[in-house]
């Protein structure tokens, strides 16, 4: 089971280990991908390109972007996700990474849950 909380701006998180330092990691229900990572752990994560893709944002905006395969370790596993890169210094866990999870999120008790389904 993975842990997390819901910050005092109401974002529900969790940290994930990424070459040895802890990451917040947003968890983005509007997301339907597996991960966006912050630029400096573009070397780390020894990416492998896979296309470019078009994202719709919130707001209508699109824009085009790399998509790569990453290999990370999520719920005590090593995942290949697919992600794309930002400059911003959280991560953002879509959808599509936690679709043999269930979560479990408590605004109320500001609290986070991730199981592994079956």
């Amino acid at each position: 089971m993975i842990r997390g909380i819901v910050d005092e701006l109401g974002v529900p998180t969790i940290e994930l280990r990424i070459a040895g330092r802890s990451w917040t990691a947003i968890i983005d229900t509007g997301f339907n991908g597996d991960l966006e990572v912050p630029t400096e752990l573009f070397d780390v994560l020894s990416p492998r390109f896979l296309s470019r893709i078009r994202s719709n944002l919130a707001g209508g905006q699109t824009i085009d972007e790399d998509n790569y395969q990453v290999a990370i370790e999520f719920d005590g596993q090593t995942l290949a996700a697919e992600a794309t890169f930002s400059p911003a210094q959280e991560l953002s866990i879509g959808t599509h990474l936690l679709r043999r999870h269930q979560l479990q999120i408590s605004f109320v008790d500001k609290t986070i849950a991730i199981n592994r389904a079956g």
